[in-house]
């Protein structure tokens, strides 16, 4: 056998063993050592050839090892990190979406959706092997220097920070309801403790700050687990109230007083008076013995005859098309984003490989399609064209007293608390790769990055008045850019074990011209909305 393999055989048996294997990341890179072996007793042109090939080498396997490290959290803990990531307050917001896309139209689309999510995976997968890192902005710096690297940044960074905010807008609005609940007032005090501004404050620094310093996402596994068995239960008490909430829907207080809520004005809704004996239920028939609750039907104690106005209102719509149908499919690709923590996942899994990490998606992001067609779907069929865009304020119509509800609030206002540490991270993981790449960890740079972090969106949730609009952007925006633009334009540049008119390359063209098509798409027919609805004026259905 000759003492020198030929350079192409050698690249050629590389390029089939990345292609075909489902070995981990590290292993595609050999040991410095071992590939300076073909070269220690040659010294012609070729093997002095093959030397600084292998001194690339060499370098890009130390660059490397710079940010690997053993993987340690297990597949069932990495799921529940995955799917705590995927599942945030969109699920919250999905009734509102089916309402403005009707059923049939909206279950196309969630599914149409969660299966462009793991074609997108998977590219970012075997980008990240071949690229040779496990960090978005060192694939995106490898794929198109200096613009690829703050490409992934800026989109990473706008989509967790979206994300962290529409966790921190929920605890803003609905712990105040959960303490007013338990010291049974009837509408909200206006004392220190129930204002949401201050209430953010010390969630962030009591609970999300020390959570957020852990130094790995593996240890975050037991807090998802719990996160996700909270929302389980969200799901559960909303398919349940299906049964108990009657139609037409009963609204609390004066009828002129719900004529116009608005979801960015929550606190609003909050004022309205509370006590059953003073409900007035439009077009319904109340009577003593049904205000009663013992003898009806209904939990909510409301026996209600139907007007003949009312049964359009109480009857499911398939395909509907109106001014906020624009919103839902970058609520969607928003509610199905998790690339930025894919990589992070994926490099703290134990025995990792690709095989193993897809697995990982399919999984949580078959669960999560799950819980979102079902939460969507009773949450509609409960309210109908009523449903708002936040589904726990619309019980609010119905209820303001009622334990089971109070319960739902308080699994919510815990889920989102404990996502919100595994959305820090990677906005973390980027500041740390863009301006302190190369250096040692060092715990201070790392409190101090999640300080800043936690301060901006505290700042963001108490002076900005609604979250919506946002969601509209960053869904359209930076969603896109992570799910459909960055994986596949990383997949064309770095992965070479492809030809250019190779099925696998041009399936990839397609998506990423796709991309640039929705996010285009979207984003004129939102900011056309806004020219015609300006944010905060009231917003039909």
């Amino acid at each position: 056998m000759p003492g020198v393999m030929d350079h192409m055989e050698l690249r050629k048996v590389c390029t089939e063993a990345d292609d075909e294997s489902n070995d981990s990341l590290d292993e595609r890179y050999m040991e410095p050592e071992k590939a300076s072996q073909f070269t220690e007793d040659n010294d012609d042109g070729e093997s002095r050839e093959f030397l600084s090939s292998g001194m690339m080498k060499k370098k890009r396997y130390e660059e490397y090892h710079d940010e690997y490290h053993p993987g340690h959290t297990s597949f069932g803990m990495s799921v529940f990190n995955l799917s705590n990531a995927i599942m945030g307050s969109g699920i919250l917001g999905l009734s509102y979406a089916m309402s403005n896309t009707g059923i049939v139209l909206f279950l196309i689309l969630l599914i149409a959706v969660a299966i462009l999510s793991l074609y997108s995976v998977h590219l970012l997968l075997v980008t990240s092997r071949e690229g040779g890192s496990l960090i978005y902005e060192k694939l995106g710096e490898r794929a198109f220097g200096w613009p690829g690297k703050m490409a992934a940044f800026v989109s990473i960074t706008m989509q967790n920070i979206g994300a962290m905010s529409s966790y921190l807008f929920i605890v803003k609005y609905e712990l105040p309801e959960v303490i007013r609940a338990f010291l049974g007032l009837q509408e909200n005090s206006g004392e220190w403790y129930m204002n949401g501004n201050y209430l953010v404050v010390f969630v962030s620094i009591g609970l999300i700050l020390p959570l957020s310093l852990l130094k790995n996402l593996g240890y975050l596994g037991y807090t998802s687990g719990f996160s996700l068995t909270c929302m389980v239960f969200f799901l559960g008490v909303v398919i349940y109230k299906k049964t108990q909430v009657p139609c037409p829907l009963p609204v609390l207080g004066p009828p002129s007083s719900n004529l116009s809520v608005n979801v960015s004005d929550l606190s609003g809704m909050f004022s309205l008076q509370n006590q059953s004996q003073q409900m007035d239920f439009s077009r319904a028939d109340v009577s003593p013995a049904a205000v009663d609750g013992h003898n009806g039907p209904h939990s909510a104690g409301v026996h209600v005859e139907p007007h003949p106005d009312d049964e359009d209102m109480c009857r499911p719509k398939y395909f509907v098309f109106n001014s906020q149908t624009a919103y839902t499919v970058p609520i969607l690709a928003f509610a199905f984003v998790c690339h930025p923590e894919v990589l992070p996942i994926y490099s703290e899994l134990k025995d990792r490989s690709r095989k193993k990490m897809q697995n990982v998606s399919n999984l949580s992001i078959l669960a999560m399609l799950l819980m979102y067609m079902l939460s969507a779907l009773f949450g509609y069929l409960t309210f109908y064209d009523s449903v708002e865009a936040e589904l726990l304020h619309t019980f609010t119509k119905v209820y303001k007293f009622d334990t089971l509800l109070l319960m739902v609030r308080v699994a919510v206002l815990t889920a989102v608390t404990l996502t919100v540490p595994i959305v820090l991270f990677p906005i973390r993981t980027s500041i740390t790769t863009l301006l302190f790449s190369g250096r040692e960890f060092s715990w201070t740079r790392h409190l101090l990055i999640a300080v800043v972090i936690l301060i901006f969106n505290n700042l963001l949730v108490i002076f900005v008045p609604t979250i919506r609009d946002i969601f509209g952007f960053i869904g359209s925006s930076a969603a896109t850019m992570l799910i459909f633009i960055l994986p596949a334009a990383f997949y064309i540049r770095l992965v070479k074990s492809h030809p250019l008119r190779s099925p696998q390359k041009i399936g990839a063209a397609v998506f990423l011209v796709v991309g640039i098509i929705f996010m285009i798409g979207s984003l004129s027919l939102i900011v056309l909305d806004w020219i015609h609805n300006p944010p905060g004026s009231n917003r039909g259905h």
